[in-house]
């Protein structure tokens, strides 16, 4: 009698990958915009689909390819582009949506998979959680509960597709970031976000009405105002042209990020003090942040 061969682990982790990417393919939809480009969108809940904000250039003549292969007309619900979250409305029809991965429960070396739909169908990619790393801020001022970079090749097309850990839970979802690297919005970020575009229909920022750029004034590093709206909040406060904030609320300014990282959603209505420099003397302003209108 023939001894039975050994079980192969590398077909067994292949169908696991597999199973896996088919199992995210039935919540992963196509999203077609005015400019004919493929991107990706989660099924999120009945109804909704959430997509890259930064990948949407228009927010008219959207529609979704469905996992099934129908087409459904999409409308924008909301954007943040703070959080890269755009949330659409569509007719998707009732489904389970993934499960979401315990944030504890990934970290640096663990596998990902992304998983897209493209014009052909969906498409997946493999590698590392490359960095699992704490909250950051994005350029754009939005607050990230995690920094996570992939160490795969993100497909244009899988941009706005889901983020797997081992056990099919999402982990987040796939965006383009710096330097090439893909990164993955945190599932909780996206839960979020989505809070508050299914109420309100975008996320508030902070408001100043300042143009700004770093600066170093002997020993001080700040940023000098080199644009002001005298109707904004900070040009009703009285700042000028050629001043330069050097603190916010006894905080050192070192560069515009960190003015971006401070007009998040909870500044909005409040009053700081802010520290400048004019002429060479220290000032002092209070101003009351305004909201930012929506793009």
């Amino acid at each position: 009698m023939t001894e039975a061969s050994p079980p192969d682990p590398l077909a067994a982790f292949s169908d696991r990958l597999a199973a896996l990417t088919a199992a995210a393919a039935a919540r992963v939809v196509a999203v077609h915009g005015r400019d004919g480009r493929a991107r990706s969108g989660l099924l999120w809940a009945e109804g909704l689909v959430v997509t890259a904000e930064e990948a949407l250039e228009r927010d008219d003549e959207l529609s979704l390819t469905l996992p099934d292969g129908r087409m459904v007309p999409a409308t924008l619900a909301g954007r943040d582009p703070g959080t890269d979250v755009a949330l659409l409305k569509a007719a998707t029809g009732a489904f389970a949506p993934l499960p979401l991965a315990p944030p504890a429960a990934l970290a640096t070396g663990h596998m990902v998979l992304a998983v897209g739909r493209g014009e052909y169908g969906p498409g997946a990619a493999f590698g590392l959680a490359s960095l699992v790393g704490g909250p950051w801020r994005s350029m754009r001022g939005g607050r990230l509960d995690r920094r996570i970079q992939l160490g795969l090749k993100l497909d244009p097309s899988a941009e706005g597709g889901a983020v797997l850990d081992h056990a099919g839970r999402l982990v987040g979802m796939a965006v383009p970031g710096p330097r090439r690297r893909a990164l993955a919005i945190p599932a909780e970020t996206i839960e979020r976000a989505v809070g508050h575009l299914c109420t309100h229909g975008r996320v508030a920022r902070g408001y100043l009405g300042l143009a700004m750029q770093p600066v170093q004034v002997g020993e001080v590093r700040g940023l000098i105002v080199v644009g002001v709206d005298p109707r904004s909040p900070a040009g009703l406060a009285g700042v000028l042209l050629g001043d330069v904030l050097a603190a916010w609320d006894g905080k050192p300014l070192g560069s515009v990020r960190d003015m971006l990282a401070r007009l998040d959603p909870d500044s909005v209505g409040t009053t700081v003090s802010l520290e400048l420099i004019r002429a060479g003397l220290p000032h002092r302003v209070q101003v009351r942040i305004g909201e930012r209108a929506a793009a």
